[in-house]
């Protein structure tokens, strides 16, 4: 199988993309043989365009039974062929429109012209009303995310053990992370709890995030769109308790587990969520929630997938994907 995607880590971005590449290694050690192409296209915009002939001199000497690819423009690059099938992955803000309104048209285009289509949350699927595409998120590396003392943590990464610390993971100069809001909250926090800090992580390779993720006490998310994020994924598997702005599939990945709240996209509703979290600070049982999202098990709903795609698989049900991806 080729894997076409637009996000994957390099040596300048360690963290660009690390779902991916995660998810290849899991079909890889379900026994899929696996290639990857990958269009830098955060580099250079051209690169899609140069992305062309680039694959096409790709499969000349190659032979796959089929492509995936992971988001949209990617997939019209890899849609740029007929030979194989075509699985497409949605991951989200490029289906709503974000950050540029014509990309949604561009999944409304392509993704019937492809064999599969999966979609990483209920959400997204519905905004392009695909009745028949699979709901697979992506999952979460449950050996490297695991649960760590926090004074060892923070003794790791040099933090200091008298604070209340809330932590923050991405690339917050982004316009749809809403950092501001972020900081409007804390702010208020810092009313409260005097003692209480903000972490911002960005930029770290990946391996360090589970230190940070321990030595926490909650982290915050107040995105104006995300598909499935990995960072709540990753803390519920460290039982970091979450606070967070319903978006993508937060509420079924944390549900109602003590600890975790959901708040609306008002600073002072997710300050005194946090405030309630940081007056005792304690772990959740995260971890316990989301064996469903082990990487082995969407691996295997992955090449049920591919299996379908190439015709080998049984007649499904409709949005069975769905249920297989959160059953």
């Amino acid at each position: 199988m080729l894997v076409v995607t637009n996000m994957y880590p390099t040596a300048e971005m360690p963290a660009f993309g690390t779902f991916v590449h995660d998810q290849v290694q899991a079909l890889r050690r379900a026994g899929v043989e696996v290639d990857v192409f990958f269009v830098n296209g955060r580099e250079c915009t051209w690169n899609y365009l140069w992305g062309f002939p680039r694959f096409w001199r790709f499969l000349w000497d190659r032979r796959y039974d089929l492509i995936h690819a992971h988001y949209v423009l990617s997939g019209v690059i890899a849609r740029a062929q007929w030979r194989y099938k075509l699985v497409l992955t949605h991951h989200g803000p490029e289906v709503l429109g974000w950050p540029h309104p014509w990309q949604r048209w561009v999944c409304r285009l392509l993704t019937p012209l492809c064999d599969e289509a999966i979609y990483v949350s209920e959400e997204i699927r519905r905004a392009l009303r695909d009745l028949d595409g699979w709901v697979i998120p992506c999952g979460v590396n449950l050996d490297d995310f695991n649960p760590l003392p926090r004074e060892e943590a923070r003794a790791r990464l040099g933090l200091r053990q008298d604070k209340r610390l809330v932590l923050w993971a991405g690339e917050h100069w982004r316009p749809e992370k809403r950092f501001q809001v972020v900081e409007e909250a804390m702010a208020r926090v810092q009313a409260e709890l005097p003692d209480a800090e903000l972490v911002l992580l960005t930029k770290r390779p990946h391996e360090v995030v589970p230190l940070y993720m321990n030595a926490c006490d909650a982290l915050v998310l107040t995105s104006a769109v995300e598909g499935s994020p990995m960072v709540v994924k990753e803390a519920m598997a460290c039982n970091l308790p979450v606070v967070s702005v319903p978006v993508g599939d937060v509420l079924e990945v944390i549900g109602d587990t003590p600890g975790c709240a959901l708040a609306t996209r008002d600073p002072a509703d997710i300050a005194a969520k946090l405030v309630v979290v940081l007056r005792e600070p304690r772990r959740t049982d995260g971890r316990s929630r989301i064996q469903h999202l082990r990487h082995d098990r969407i691996a295997s709903l992955l090449i049920e997938v591919y299996e379908h795609a190439l015709g080998r698989g049984r007649e499904r049900r409709q949005a069975s994907g769905a249920e297989r991806a959160h059953g």
